[in-house]
């Protein structure tokens, strides 16, 4: 048994690390401001004898015993990142110095969860972690691709200088139960907009694409990642390597949902990136990693869950 730090415990992907680090026999401390996470998503958790539940902003020092810091701390979905866009460049990296300075008091693994936002707008299709990226630094999604590229640079540099045990992965599109129906994901929002009758709305000409991955396997790539041998320690990608335009993804939801929504088209936000798709070898090779469940699937029991809420 272990005893786990989880930064953004009650979000969308803390929620489902929490569950599955449980379910291991961990002792899991939660750690959220709830910003952007909910006590609906841990709510079957509370009550499990090794679950603790603490309130907190990881901009502020925390001063705890744990055996492993998984720092998933930060708005992740452009309508909540650029609302405070100062506070969420702080997260990123005031935090990450925080937790970091933890893990060294401690001399215990942190893995800090990246995003494939690093990469930007990418000249490289499709993108591996030997990417530098291509990253407006003054517009308006930079606090949060800069905020994470930055944390990347304090754990490799608390890596080098301090010999501290570090693992980052960059997450890309993930989606499942326990998302936000007003986070402004695409696949949030595609569901909720054709659940309800509503416009599918697609920025740009639906032509630009991205890469799901589940939840599930998501979370099993970012465990793999936790326990993985100590001079491993990424940036690695984990996401799922089918492509899909907007286009295609909106109608297959409206084919799961049977909705009559009809599809209508909006300007495509500054700096939106128009192609989003991950290189997963060095996953597969280090990890023995790869997503198993199919869009299809995925969305059947994301629409299921969403049904239950709305």
């Amino acid at each position: 048994m272990k005893r786990i730090l989880i930064t953004g415990g009650a979000g969308f992907l803390g929620s489902h690390l929490s569950k599955r680090l449980l379910e291991e026999g961990n002792e899991i401390l939660c750690v959220d401001n709830f910003y952007t996470g909910s006590r609906k998503n841990i709510y079957e958790l509370l009550d499990h004898k090794n679950f603790e539940l603490l309130r907190h902003d990881i901009t502020h020092p925390l001063f705890v015993e744990v055996d492993q810091i998984y720092n998933l701390a930060c708005p992740a979905s452009p309508i909540h990142y650029q609302f405070d866009p100062v506070q969420t460049t702080k997260t990123s990296v005031v935090g990450a110095i925080n937790m970091l300075g933890l893990a060294k008091r401690l001399k215990i693994p942190i893995l800090q969860a990246s995003t494939s936002e690093v990469y930007g707008d990418p000249q490289i299709h499709p993108q591996p972690e030997t990417y530098w990226g291509n990253v407006n630094t003054i517009g308006p999604r930079a606090c949060y691709d800069e905020g994470k590229r930055c944390a990347e640079t304090l754990f490799f540099d608390y890596y080098r200088q301090h010999n501290l045990e570090i693992k980052v992965i960059r997450i890309f599109n993930t989606y499942g139960p326990n998302m936000n129906p007003q986070d402004g994901r695409v696949v949030s929002n595609f569901i909720v907009q054709a659940l309800k009758g509503e416009d599918i709305t697609i920025y740009g000409d639906g032509n630009q694409t991205r890469s799901f991955c589940y939840a599930s396997d998501l979370i099993d790539g970012m465990v793999r990642m936790m326990n993985s041998p100590k001079e491993f320690t990424g940036p690695v990608n984990i996401g799922n390597p089918n492509e899909f335009t907007m286009l295609e993804l909106a109608n297959l939801i409206l084919e799961i949902t049977e909705s009559k929504s009809k599809i209508v088209f909006q300007e495509l936000p500054q700096d939106d990136p128009l192609q989003r798709q991950p290189v997963i070898d060095l996953a597969q090779n280090k990890l023995n990693w790869k997503p198993n469940i199919e869009l299809e699937a995925g969305l059947i029991e994301t629409i299921k869950y969403f049904k239950n809420i709305i």
